[in-house]
């Protein structure tokens, strides 16, 4: 849409905040089965919310009761997560999801698989919460959110404004098409983490980084060092619409590479581009309300089966082998470098570009979309 050209990386010319939008030609067999698949997605998303109301209960309820002797509110947390995760995922259509292990060398066969403990890191990119079901069903992970200050608003110029005119300057043909430029966002510092429970964390998908409160907030290495299971960051801080790989903000605090004391757990997460019959699983505009019950009507709305590419590289090539050698992934020094090479490989597993925008330009775009409906 041209209105929001100004959100399009200028290096690459992707649009990474807009949700993908499904060709427009008519299907007949679409248009007979809408009554039908209205009605489904009725019945699925009333069972997802049966599901989630389980979720609350096991969890939240009798986890909380079960505090005083953590082996049993771990099992518990296990069953009311991982179980209902993947019974969630079964309705939605996800019948199966398959992974890949991705080697940087070719030839070599991966030597280890994947296998997450309490206090290791697991990093990937971030487009829907669709992904966030995957991992609490497969490793019942701990999840944190970032804490930052809000971007300035002087931080960069405003979306409307028109950059330069390309072509003759006759008033017509590629004269009379205004392009759009946008100063990129200076990426703001990371305030700290916050614990948040898989509900939150599904709700929270979309949406920027909140601002610091008056709970205390923690660091990442603190969070992990007293955690009970593995702990999924996201370095994006906010999902995109999975088209490019978004900027990675400072979260690893100057972690050394290669890592010492934890593993890190590399993954990489794709969706097939939307269809007339399949609409676009990845959630990069969150709704104001009841974020993403609108998002899950519409994926409940396909009476075909799901797909999710997932990509993971093998612990021996991540940036916690000790053998890993940082010069064979980023050249040059960075603030943080631990983000940079986990970018780097990430963009490489998924084969997908990386764009100068960030988290705070997200946070632009959405006061812009909402702000022009």
């Amino acid at each position: 849409m041209e209105k929001f050209s100004s959100f399009r990386d200028p290096g690459t010319g992707i649009q990474p905040f807009l949700a993908p939008v499904p060709p427009q030609e008519r299907d007949l067999l679409v248009t007979i089965l809408t009554p039908i698949r209205a009605v489904v997605a009725v019945t699925r998303t009333a069972v997802i919310v049966v599901l989630i109301s389980i979720h609350f209960v096991l969890v939240h309820v009798i986890g909380f009761i079960c505090r005083p002797v953590p082996p049993l509110q771990d099992v518990i947390s296990w069953l009311g997560t991982a179980l209902l995760a993947r019974l969630a995922l079964y309705v939605m259509g996800f019948w199966s999801v398959p992974t890949e292990l991705i080697v940087r060398k070719r030839g070599k066969i991966p030597e280890n698989k994947w296998n997450p403990r309490a206090g290791d890191l697991v990093v990937s990119n971030w487009s829907s919460w669709i992904e966030v079901l995957w991992l609490a069903y497969k490793y019942n992970p701990l999840f944190v959110l970032p804490v930052a200050n809000a971007p300035a608003a002087s931080s960069a110029r405003d979306a409307s404004s028109v950059s330069y005119t390309p072509g003759r300057k006759t008033g017509t043909g590629s004269a009379a098409i205004s392009s759009f430029n946008r100063a990129l966002s200076s990426p703001e510092v990371i305030r700290g983490f916050r614990q948040v429970s898989l509900l939150e964390i599904i709700s929270s998908t979309g949406n920027t980084p909140s601002a610091p409160s008056s709970v205390p907030l923690r660091s990442l290495d603190d969070i992990r060092r007293s955690a009970r299971s593995p702990v999924v960051v996201f370095p994006e801080c906010t999902t995109s619409n999975g088209r490019g790989l978004l900027r990675f903000a400072d979260v690893f605090d100057g972690a050394s590479v290669p890592t010492k004391g934890y593993n890190i757990f590399l993954m990489c997460v794709r969706y097939d581009p939307p269809t007339p019959s399949q609409p676009s699983l990845s959630h990069s505009v969150p709704g104001t309300t009841l974020n993403p019950l609108r998002h899950l009507f519409q994926i409940c709305t396909s009476l075909s089966p799901q797909s999710i590419t997932i990509r993971q590289l093998p612990l021996s090539e991540s940036p916690s082998s000790q053998l890993f050698i940082v010069n064979e992934v980023v050249a040059e020094p960075r603030s943080d470098m631990l983000a940079e090479v986990c970018a780097v490989l990430i963009a490489r597993m998924g084969k997908m570009k990386r764009v100068g925008f960030g988290w705070e330009d997200k946070y632009a775009f959405l006061n812009f979309y909402r702000g022009r409906r």
